[in-house]
């Protein structure tokens, strides 16, 4: 299972940090001492299989709060080849089209998409295919809800845009089998904790400047107060489970404000690391390149 990659692009995702993110993981996890795994803002999931294809996990339990996701994940757990076949018949269609018809079919299924109700079973399977086709064939591959929860991401410029890959996802489909997906906040994970348990948080970034944001991977914001609260449930978490090992990623503000030390403040007592990534999500080309960004743990390195 080597090359189970993440199946959906999904902004901040963590695919090409992980050489540099698998240096702080815990020594525990790397001698196959955690039995729990347990990802409180699995996203695009790039941790979640790097952890499941390395390390003996016994039990493992994936949050979001955006529950056409956590649809995606159960579907392709549970029902991948049905999912293969719906998907096919989609990239056959699509392919042949040409620029103005690939255009209708697109606003087409776009609105089909944000029409279906997942919590009729009949209709998850083929969210889930629409929510695979929009992700590949949408600007820049971005993932963007509105206030009503609606899908809102136009058309992408793709000549021959890979819509699927079938190989990836039945691997895929193998690996997460005894995975726990749960939509929900990311505090209902607490409950799920053991002894030995790690747990990896990668929640919404804090902006580092007014232009860095974009209008969200849900309905719901995550603005400062939300990310003190984040930090406050880390504390509770390390100041009540000796044995429970925490990661965290976050902006590093100091990208755009040496002074600005909200992280410092937040996760004060905790070590506070340093990795470096490509920032690919934004307007201006000339703004894209390495920089900065966090990674918070309870543990000590080693």
């Amino acid at each position: 299972m080597e090359k189970v990659r993440p199946f959906v692009k999904w902004a901040g995702g963590k695919n090409k940090l992980i050489p540099q993110m698998e240096q702080y993981y815990p020594k525990e996890l790397k001698e196959n001492k955690i039995d729990v795994y347990i990802e409180p803002f699995v996203g695009g999931g790039a941790i979640l299989m790097d952890i499941l294809k390395k390390y003996n996990i016994k039990k493992a339990y994936a949050f979001d709060i955006n529950k056409n996701l956590i649809n995606c994940y159960n579907i392709i757990k549970d029902k991948v080849e049905s999912l293969v076949l719906e998907l096919k018949k989609l990239e056959e269609e699509y392919l042949k089209l040409d620029d103005e018809n690939r255009k209708e079919y697109y606003y087409d299924i776009r609105k089909k998409y944000n029409s279906i109700n997942i919590e009729n079973e009949n209709e998850a399977l083929e969210k889930t295919t629409y929510f695979i086709f929009l992700n590949k064939t949408c600007f820049n591959g971005l993932y963007r809800e509105n206030r009503r929860g609606q899908f809102n991401v136009p058309i992408g410029k793709y000549k021959n845009p890979t819509i699927f890959d079938e190989e990836n996802l039945i691997e895929l489909s193998k690996l997460i089998k005894n995975v726990t997906f749960i939509n929900g906040d990311y505090r209902e994970s607490y409950k799920y904790i053991e002894e030995n348990t790690f747990i990896y948080f990668d929640p919404p970034y804090r902006p580092i400047n007014k232009t860095s944001s974009f209008t969200s991977y849900s309905k719901e914001d995550f603005n400062d107060e939300n990310q003190k609260e984040l930090g406050e449930y880390f504390r509770k978490i390390n100041d009540n489970n000796s044995n429970v090992k925490l990661m965290l990623s976050n902006s590093n503000p100091k990208n755009n404000n040496e002074k600005d030390d909200f992280f410092e403040q937040i996760y004060n007592g905790f070590k506070i690391n340093e990795i470096k990534a490509n920032r690919m999500i934004n307007s201006n080309k000339e703004k894209r390149g390495k920089i900065s960004e966090l990674l918070i743990i309870n543990y000590e390195e080693y």
